[in-house]
Parts: C-alpha cells; structure tokens; sequence
C-alpha cells in the first residue's frame, strides 16, 4: 500500500543465536538500523510480551552499547494475537523505545483474525499512514516513562531469628541467579535460611533448554511439547514445579521486565497451552531492581499468577536503603506462604484473572477449539465453559422483570426497592447464621 517508502525486515527472533554469536552480524543489523529512518516493531504476543529471543535481541542493544543507532528515530509497534494483555506487551514495548531515546508514535493491536476483515485492513493502513506522517513531518511525540532510576544500596543478609516449619509443604525456589555476590542471589539465600527444611532452589541457568518456544501449537492437542524428550524443560517444570505447594519466582529486572532467561521460562511452560498448571499454589516474588518504577512488570507478574487460579501472597524488592527492613519482609513472606498454603487460602481473582480466562474460555469455545483440543477438554471437566446464557432462572427472571418494568407504576417504584432487593439474598444468610 505504501510503495513510495522502503521496508527492510529483520527477522531478530528467528535469527537470535546468530545475533547472539556473531558480533559482526549484529553489527549489520544495527547498521541497517542506524540507516533506517524509522523503526517498526512487529511481533506476535507470546505470554504477556514478546519473545524471549526478542527480549533478547533488546537485551544485546544495551549490553553491547548499540543504543546510540536508535536515538531520535520514529517507532512503533504492531502486534497479533487474542487480546490476552496485548496491552502489557505494548507497554513495554514503548517504556523500551523511550529508554532508547526514540520517539514513539504508537501501537497496533489486532486479534490475529482481524486482518481478514476488510474495514480491519483498512484500520491497519490509517495506523501506517498516521505513522508515515509522523516520520515524515517530524511530528512531535509525548513521552510517558520515565528514566530508571536505579538504586546502588548493597543488600547485607542479618541473621535468621526463628526458622518457619514446612511441615508437609514442599517450597521451590526459582532462581536466575548468575552472580553470587549479588543483590538476589543474597536475598534467595536470606529467604531459603527462614526455612527449617523441604526446600529447594532450581537456577534456570542450570536447566537444559534446548530453544525457545516455536509457535508450532503441536501441544494444543495433548499438551505434548515438540521438544519434549530433546531437552530437560517439560520433565523439570513437571517434577519439580507442579508438585511444590510454594512457588516462589526470583529474578533481576533487566531493561523493563525480568531477564530473557525468565522469559524463555515462561513461553516454554506454554506446552499447557491455556490451562493453569498451578491451581490452588501460593506464589511469592523477589525481585532485584526498580519495580516501584515499573507498574507494568508487576502487573505482569500478578496476573500470570491470577491466571494459574494461585494466589499471590507478596512481591520483596531491594528498593530498601536498610538491609533490616527487607530481612522483616522476607521472613514474612516465608510465614504467610506456609500459612496460606495449610489453610488453603485462596484470595479471590480481580479483572487481571477473570478477565483473561473469560478471554481464553471464549476464544477455546470458538475459532480455536479444533487446535487447542486438550484446552477444551479440560475446560469442559471443570466448568470453564460458564457462559450465563446457561442459567435459564436468570433467563427467565430478567424477561419477566423486563416486561413489569415497562408498567409505569413499577417503574416509578423501581429506584425505592432495587437496594433492598440487591442484600436480601446476603441478609438470608446473616440470618441463618444468626448474625
């Protein structure tokens, strides 16, 4: 649609481990980069963000000092997906752009079917027109992040007062520790002391994984990985993951989100497709880095745990200047873990989890059904598929309420009971129990 403009494609996620290895192949692509006028960040959605060989390729930017071939360039990002938190992958897509000192237009976010519209394509060509212009009349652009300001504080483990008993309750550390004089690797060893014992910490460093996840969906019929016996990924996620009743996930904020290790963690655990592999476990976060400055990470993280129907107790940071005040979190953090795990607790999910299992549970009933089949069974077994149309006493009430309140006498008499009506249902049950 636009011949008049030229568009090179770089394929960063396909080609990350030449990247990665061949310094003078990156260097080529930062050249095209530095040449460009413009850039366009085109992915699809893979678990919350982008790829973790994506994350990647964002990570060398920094460590290889290649920023400077981004400054002041135009950018965008366009994405597809289902709208399962496209929104977050956008944020940090931006925060991203504006780090690099780029000037961000805008993003575009489709569900992946939507392109087969014809007004969806037109939508699409007035993104790219409004994007053209902006690079070509210099339009200005506002900036929504700000710089991270990160902090220098050393943390210095205290001794241990009183260890918390485990009892019967096993608790997994998961770790992307490759410094062990450093800030997180201290912290895990602080929290791991608040245990008398069935603890263990696993470093994603040490796990076999042998490539990132291939969007290849072959998993969506039995939840059988392409990589399945090609690697250490699925038997360890399997046998030391799914059988902890505490999951705690700790990790070093790298750029605007958690390290490109943690990501491929994440878009591998993808061999369960849209089913929750950690129903009814508690969850807790040590993060090393600036999350206070980055809502969108913790948003992140809350709701993928909201999602596995989990529940999150509390996410520990070194944002403290005092060594003391973190040691007091983490040993709460280690009472209530074990606590909520004897007693069951569960709290209830907000719209980062309802949400998006209403999103999964629509999309698995309708066009995806024939590609993610194990989903679907499993959402049939535990009544997922809650669809209201279901409940025909509601059906019938709201029909027969609809057509009283046309009578302008109910109508008029409408506003005076609808409170009183809205309890009674709560007020029977405070006095059934006497309350």
């Amino acid at each position: 649609r636009f011949p008049g403009h030229e568009f090179n494609t770089l394929n960063i996620a396909q080609k990350i481990k030449r990247i990665e290895k061949d310094e003078r192949f990156f260097g080529e692509v930062i050249g095209e980069i530095r040449s460009s006028d413009a850039v366009l960040w085109a992915f699809p959605l893979y678990v919350l963000l982008v790829h973790a060989h994506y994350k990647r390729f964002i990570e060398l930017i920094f460590e290889r000092g290649a920023t400077e071939a981004f400054h002041n360039k135009y950018a965008a990002s366009l994405s597809t997906s289902i709208h399962f938190f496209d929104h977050t992958a956008h944020n940090y897509m931006r925060a991203v752009c504006e780090d690099l000192k780029m000037k961000y237009v805008g993003s575009f976010s489709p569900d992946m079917h939507d392109l087969l519209k014809e007004d969806e394509r037109e939508r699409l060509t007035l993104f790219a027109e409004s994007f053209l212009d902006a690079v070509q009349n210099h339009n200005p652009t506002a900036t929504w992040y700000a710089p991270l300001t990160r902090s220098e504080s050393a943390y210095r483990p205290g001794n241990v007062a009183a260890t918390v008993d485990t009892g019967e309750k096993k608790v997994a550390i998961l770790t992307d520790i490759e410094d062990e004089d450093s800030n997180l690797a201290r912290m895990v060893g602080r929290f791991k002391a608040c245990f008398s014992d069935n603890v263990e910490v696993h470093n994603l460093h040490s796990v076999n994984i042998k490539g990132g996840c291939l969007g290849c969906l072959r998993c969506g019929f039995n939840n059988v990985c392409v990589y399945q016996d090609k690697d250490e990924f699925v038997n360890f996620y399997n046998a030391k993951l799914r059988t902890a009743d505490v999951l705690v996930l700790a990790g070093t904020i790298k750029d605007r989100y958690l390290s490109s290790r943690w990501k491929l963690f994440f878009d591998r655990s993808f061999f369960n497709t849209h089913t929750p592999s950690f129903v009814g476990k508690q969850f807790g976060f040590i993060i090393s880095g600036p999350l206070a400055q980055i809502p969108n990470l913790r948003q992140i993280l809350e709701a993928y745990a909201e999602w596995q129907q989990a529940n999150v107790v509390d996410i520990v940071t070194d944002e403290y200047e005092d060594s003391d005040e973190i040691d007091v979190l983490l040993d709460s953090l280690a009472k209530r873990l074990v606590s909520f795990s004897e007693k069951g607790y569960i709290k209830p999910r907000t719209f980062l989890g309802v949400g998006g299992m209403k999103i999964f549970r629509d999309d698995i009933w309708g066009k995806l059904r024939f590609v993610f089949q194990a989903d679907h069974r499993y959402y049939r077994r535990h009544g997922i598929y809650d669809f209201p149309q279901r409940d025909f006493r509601t059906r019938i009430r709201n029909g027969v309420m609809m057509l009283l309140t046309k009578i302008p006498p109910v109508r008029r008499e409408f506003p005076k009971r609808i409170k009183t009506e809205m309890i009674k249902p709560h007020q029977r049950i405070l006095e059934r129990h006497g309350s």
